[in-house]
């Protein structure tokens, strides 16, 4: 996994809906099951999201946390 996506998911936010302004790696996964459903959004977003769902599916949120530390 590219390394920068990683630290996207700890440094970007959310830019619409009822979660705008917090960071990708904080939305609350019935949320990215909900997207997983109705289809992820095109572009860098979709992606940051889908990996994210990925993420969290997969039980990998360690991952993030020393990168969130760091930010």
């Amino acid at each position: 996994m590219d390394q920068n996506i990683l630290l996207d998911l700890v440094s970007k936010k959310m830019p619409f809906g009822k979660y705008k302004g917090s960071l990708i790696c904080e939305i609350p996964e019935h949320y990215l099951i909900w997207f997983k459903r109705k289809g992820f959004p095109e572009g860098k977003l979709g992606m940051w999201l889908e990996t994210m769902y990925e993420i969290r599916l997969n039980g990998l949120e360690h991952l993030l946390y020393r990168l969130k530390a760091k930010s």
